[in-house]
């Protein structure tokens, strides 16, 4: 039961998905919803997978308006909850000032010029890459769709749990009071899991969810010095925008897989 009402939490926190009913936010609650997060990712990514699959095979759009399509459900889907937390970050790093000013202008909701510009970028890049990886689809492309916000969210539990937060309030202290970092012990589980499934379609399959579990991790063990360089810990939209970081990053690494591997 727990299991199941930190995947509701989850879905009321980062997607506008309703759920009608009050949940408790206990320790055990807020456990289970880190543990979940990257169950939330898969079931993004499924959602997006199956629309991409859809368009593509079902109706006689353009792949760039397929694109458009899939591209906009993703932000849609979010609230564009991370987004903002892009945005925030990007405002208060361009800033180029000090630990605390940066803090204080993530407060700010007002978004300025670089968080405009970041986010414009941002949107470019995935639009792009989604772009050139649907004309391209294969049966690969569909499960690696779905595998990207898995990796993302499950980075999302990471940083979470082991970077301190920056602030004693806000989403991102708010979830690690309660929650200690032996709970990640099942984030590995699904991970072993889910290449043993990749494994049953081919060798070729697995070989580039290993690749793409590898960049995941090398990507999130830079960010994690950069994050405590520059903001000196965790925050929520700190946490928001690892998350627009590493999904690009991982949309990028599609696109190029789909030109020198998979095309």
């Amino acid at each position: 039961m727990n299991v199941w009402q930190g995947m509701l939490i989850n879905l009321q926190f980062f997607t506008i998905i309703p759920v009608r009913r009050e949940i408790p936010m206990g320790q055990k609650q807020l456990t289970r919803s880190v543990q979940t997060f990257p169950l939330l990712g898969l079931l993004q990514g499924l959602l997006s997978s199956g629309l991409l699959y859809a368009l593509l095979q079902w109706t006689p759009f353009s792949t760039l308006s397929i694109t458009f399509f899939v591209w906009l459900f993703m932000i849609v889907l979010t609230g564009g909850l991370h987004l903002d937390g892009w945005m925030d970050a990007s405002d208060a790093f361009f800033s180029y000032r000090d630990l605390e000013k940066r803090l204080e202008i993530m407060k700010d909701p007002r978004t300025g010029a670089f968080g405009v510009l970041s986010v414009i970028i941002l949107l470019s890049a995935k639009f792009l890459f989604l772009y050139e990886i649907a004309q391209g689809a294969s049966g690969l492309t569909y499960l690696f769709v779905a595998l990207v916000p898995f990796f993302s969210k499950s980075v999302m539990g990471v940083f979470l749990v082991w970077i301190q937060p920056a602030k004693e309030e806000g989403l991102a202290a708010f979830f690690q009071n309660g929650i200690k970092r032996s709970s990640l012990w099942i984030y590995p589980v699904y991970w072993f899991l889910m290449i043993g499934f990749v494994a049953m379609f081919s060798l070729k399959a697995m070989g580039l969810t290993v690749l793409l579990s590898v960049v995941t991790l090398v990507a999130a063990l830079l960010m994690k010095r950069k994050i405590v360089s520059w903001f000196n810990g965790i925050t929520g939209d700190v946490l928001g925008a690892s998350v627009e970081g590493m999904e690009v990053l991982l949309w990028m690494s599609m696109w190029l897989l789909h030109y020198f591997v998979m095309g």
